[in-house]
């Protein structure tokens, strides 16, 4: 599976790396999911926080 799979998203353009600790059942289910959406874990974990950050007000500029 391509790491970069979202379309029109270049390798590193903007990004930072950071790492997460999930339990290994947790991360599992996370990665059938991502490949059932066709998704990366990558693209849900950044739109969960995206999401998170409008709710609370604190959205990056």
């Amino acid at each position: 599976m391509s790491k970069n799979k979202d379309a029109g998203e270049k390798p590193g353009k903007g990004k930072k790396n950071t790492s997460l600790r999930l339990d290994g059942k947790t991360l599992k289910a996370l990665k059938i999911r991502a490949i059932e959406e066709g998704t990366s874990v990558q693209k849900i974990v950044e739109n969960l926080v995206e999401a998170y950050l409008e709710q609370s007000g604190k959205k990056r500029s």
